[in-house]
């Protein structure tokens, strides 16, 4: 091995490339965030070959003077920091000085440019090697452009790591789509090979914000999403979010910003997961847009060389902020809210891979406005284990029937329990009685109101806009699921204790984990005790969870508390359990039920929150629209 030296600027400046230039859609990131951070408020972007063989941004920001073109292709030389306390609340793009240093090293770049109080444009240029920048006179508007051609011409190595023209150039798009949902204000075109693909004109209104957004995700997504906008104390969480039943196959339509900085965080994917858990079908994934706006010095965004991941100083607190938010935004979705259609397309499996039943206009989380129920149609829904609808269970009620469905659960019994709300089902079993429809004068529910039933199965109901289709069993098994999971939360988790504790082994942060959150395994009904540096022993247990694997119940929730500071995977299990409970309590198919009590049903899921989707996640309802139904049979044509 050689003696220590000091590598030389070309080859540092080359090792520096390696982290934040991998291909021409990290050379594109870099020079688009430099125009934003500039002030400008156009972007023109020109790129060959998928941006190997050319590379032009032109932005009409406040340019560079004279004196520091050369010197802004230094290595970590800025205009955005000067001290330790700048870098601690970075309120900028870029400001490590390293990009155009290193995009220089590994490609043929000219950079021209011309201040906003100068009268004359300048222009300097490099090639990939240690050469004095010469700074010439050149014709230019106020602004700068870049111009990078071959990359990667002086390492033949890196350049084989590169794609084909297509798959480069899809990774430089997807960038252009991140910046241009990450500002509404600026306008930006891309160019490949002399075509235009995009133009995004500046949006700065709600309307053309949602219209770029529809010109980004696809004119699906914001149909399908419901706008979110919180704000608490600092934090203000702002955007889009899909429906449940719009969902996908692969997490290709997520977008998350923080003060403006496209991000891809663990704890946030976390918590927006965690959101989605109770309405998201297995394996799919939930489509959004959002915005997380707060102090910038609350926020590390210097913890990765790309910029992709941020630390947040209270994750505790943004990860709790951004459940909730999204959680709530979810659960407020109700059939007013929602217009969903049955076209031929949606019936199955959408454009772009999209398990979509509705279509979502946009609007406010307002309240749903839910029609009044004579009373006959407020009569008991007596299924097998269900609880009367349109009332609040009492808490006999509940204790009453979690108890059998617990005991159901537990493998108890076999056979099916008599109901115990007051009153039973005393239909003629025929479910043909004649519906009475309202009059035309009468204001509809956003359900409408039921006319017949198909194949014990299907509620067949009529509302302003056309037909209405609900799955009965999964609609009810929603319902009596949030009920439960109600009345679960006002009791409290009850623990019971185990007659044998069990000793179980973990590592020293695990007993000091549970040692100091005592009060939080409490209140999830565990009951920890320290014996050893490394030991601890299990006293008691949720009586719901008594079936559990304890062992590992235990190991994953100390997993959750010490990666998240919070656990939530006592919750989960508790509603996995009371969901199986609400499946046995729901009205099975082929019970034929009279029109009073499909109708209850319907102003219930009106009234129940994630009703359009059951405990599994899959769609309650759908819908056809009268011009819907004219397409099917041609009229008018």
């Amino acid at each position: 091995m050689s003696r220590i030296h000091l590598l030389s600027p070309r080859l540092s400046n080359q090792i520096a490339a390696g982290e934040v230039v991998e291909r021409p859609a990290s050379v594109v990131k870099e020079l688009l965030e430099n125009s934003l951070d500039a002030g400008a408020k156009r972007v023109d972007i020109d790129v060959e070959q998928g941006g190997v063989k050319l590379i032009r941004i032109r932005d009409d920001g406040k340019g560079i003077v004279k004196e520091d073109l050369a010197l802004a292709l230094s290595r970590h030389a800025t205009s955005k920091i000067l001290e330790l306390d700048d870098l601690e609340a970075v309120g900028t793009l870029g400001f490590r000085g390293e990009a155009l240093a290193s995009i220089s090293s590994v490609s043929r770049l000219t950079l021209t440019s011309r201040h906003e109080e100068c009268e004359q444009g300048w222009q300097v240029s490099v090639e990939g090697q240690e050469m004095t920048p010469t700074v010439k006179p050149a014709a230019h508007n106020i602004g700068t452009t870049l111009e990078v051609r071959d990359l990667f011409f002086n390492t033949p190595a890196r350049r084989k790591f590169l794609r084909k023209e297509k798959t480069e150039f899809g990774h430089l798009e997807e960038v252009v789509k991140r910046i241009a949902l990450s500002r509404f204000d600026i306008g930006i075109s891309l160019k490949h090979n002399q075509r235009i693909i995009h133009n995004y004109r500046p949006a700065s209104t709600e309307q053309e914000q949602a219209r770029r957004v529809a010109s980004v995700c696809g004119p699906n997504f914001i149909q399908n999403a419901v706008s979110v906008d919180v704000e608490v104390g600092d934090l203000r969480l702002w955007g889009w979010v899909g429906l449940p039943t719009f969902s996908r196959s692969q997490s290709d339509l997520q977008y998350f910003f923080v003060n403006g900085r496209v991000i891809r965080d663990k704890l946030v994917a976390h918590a927006i997961r965690q959101a989605y858990r109770d309405v998201l079908y297995h394996g799919r994934h939930p489509a959004f847009v959002l915005y997380l706006e707060l102090n910038p010095a609350t926020v590390d965004v210097n913890v990765h060389p790309t910029k992709h991941e941020v630390r947040f100083r209270d994750s505790r607190m943004v990860h709790d902020f951004l459940f909730r938010s999204l959680h709530r935004a979810l659960a407020e979705v109700t059939p007013d809210m929602q217009k969903p259609t049955a076209s031929t397309e949606s019936l199955g499996m959408a454009q772009g891979d999209v398990a979509s039943t509705g279509v979502m206009t946009q609007g406010g989380m307002s309240s749903p406005q839910v029609m009044p129920v004579s009373g006959k149609e407020a009569g008991v829904f007596a299924g097998q284990n269900s609880m009367s609808f349109n009332s609040a269970p009492s808490s006999g009620e509940v204790k009453e029937q979690m108890q059998v469905y617990g005991d159901l659960h537990a493998g108890a019994g076999t056979s099916v329990p008599q109901p115990f709300v007051s009153g039973s089902y005393q239909g003629n079993g025929l479910g043909v009685s004649r519906p009475s429809l309202p009059d035309s004068d009468q204001e509809v529910p956003p359900l409408g109101f039921a006319v017949a039933q198909l194949h014990g199965i299907y509620i067949l109901a009529q509302n302003k806009e056309g037909m209405v289709i609900v799955d009965m069993h999964a609609a009810h098994e929603r319902i009596t699921y949030e009920r439960m999971k109600l009345a679960y939360q006002e009791q409290g988790i009850q623990a019971q204790p185990l007659l044998v504790p069990i000793s179980l082994a973990v590592s020293t942060k695990e007993a000091d984990c549970a040692e100091q959150n005592e009060a939080v395994f409490q209140s999830f009904g565990l009951s920890l005790e320290r014996i050893g540096p490394e030991t601890l022993v299990i006293r008691q247990v949720p009586v719901l969870l008594r079936n559990a694997k304890i062992d590992q119940l235990v190991r994953d929730v100390l997993s959750d508390v010490i990666e998240y500071g919070i656990s939530d995977r006592m919750a989960a299990q508790a509603n996995e359990v009371l969901a199986t409970m609400a499946c046995h309590g729901a009205v099975r198919a082929n019970r034929q039920l009279t029109i009073p009590e499909m109708n209850a049903l319907l102003r219930d899921m009106e009234a129940t929150e994630r009703s359009g989707q059951c405990n599994h996640g899959r769609p309650t309802w759908t819908s056809l629209s009268m011009s819907e139904l004219d397409k099917l049979f041609l009229r008018g044509r």
